[in-house]
């Protein structure tokens, strides 16, 4: 067995039953199909034309593949990875029945298995909170993303109060050594607090703090705002983002009550 495979091994302790149905059933709930439209349609407006190019694409936690499905329907040339083999077995089944021409692999995030500048848009939703590692991660996505390629990531939100990664009121705002505390309590004796998640959120984010870390791997930020559409929205809809977005402390207002963060990184060119 080769030291990947036991770092994979080891870490995917989520292959039990419980949590593998709950996310074959969940990956296909009209609430997470319509999320990762949603996500699709942020990415593919912010690209433009370029959308219409056959398109690079990976899927960082792919899980059961919904997103990569939906970016393979566009013809795109999409590779899905995660550390769950049997997550990832459905997801190849799942592609296979469809028609769907995806290569799917089993892999960890900070040690990604294609070359440098490959790819042109890399998805990591709901990921960076779970693993310890993260910087690396960090690099690996920017190290694989041609130059103009597009990096959209989304996770917890340290200023937001409301979040749902454990059940404890304001958990957001908790010191660092109380985090530190409830997450050994997550993952021994009270598995119920963070509902019962095998990779309990043990990282913690905003924006500000994120655009920093794109901009030292040599992209350019936008937050959730600057992503919205307000093209085909209403009046007052385009009104208070176009407000937000030019008012510096009303945008930071609205992060604080945004319960979770959306970034995308566009990677310069060197």
């Amino acid at each position: 067995m080769t030291n990947q495979s036991q770092k994979i091994e080891e870490m995917d302790v989520s292959s039990r039953k419980e949590f593998y149905d709950y996310y074959a059933e969940e990956s296909l709930s009209e609430g997470t199909l319509n999320r990762l439209q949603n996500i699709k349609n942020t990415v593919t407006r912010t690209l433009g034309d370029k959308a219409r190019e056959t398109l690079d694409v990976v899927d960082i936690g792919c899980g059961a593949g919904t997103l990569s499905r939906l970016w393979a329907e566009d013809g795109h040339r999409v590779f899905g990875l995660d550390i769950n083999q049997p997550l990832i077995e459905l997801a190849q089944q799942r592609a296979d029945e469809e028609g769907s021409d995806i290569q799917y692999s089993v892999g960890t995030a900070n040690d990604l298995p294609w070359e440098s500048a490959s790819k042109d848009v890399c998805l990591v939703p709901e990921l960076l909170e779970h693993v310890t590692d993260w910087q690396t991660c960090l690099d690996e996505f920017a190290r694989i993303l041609k130059p103009g390629g597009v990096l959209y990531l989304s996770t917890n939100n340290t200023l937001c109060p409301i979040q749902q990664e454990f059940t404890l009121p304001l958990y957001s705002w908790y010191p660092g050594f109380a985090k530190r505390y409830f997450e050994k309590l997550a993952m021994t004796t009270h598995p119920q607090i963070a509902g019962h998640a095998t990779y309990p959120a043990v990282n913690w984010f905003t924006f500000y703090s994120l655009r920093k870390e794109f901009a030292r791997r040599g992209m350019d930020s936008m937050d959730r705002f600057d992503m919205m559409d307000v093209d085909n929205g209403n009046s007052l809809k385009k009104i208070i983002i176009q407000t937000v977005r030019a008012a510096p402390p009303l945008r930071f207002m609205a992060h604080v009550f945004t319960p979770y963060t959306a970034i995308m990184g566009i990677k310069k060119a060197t």
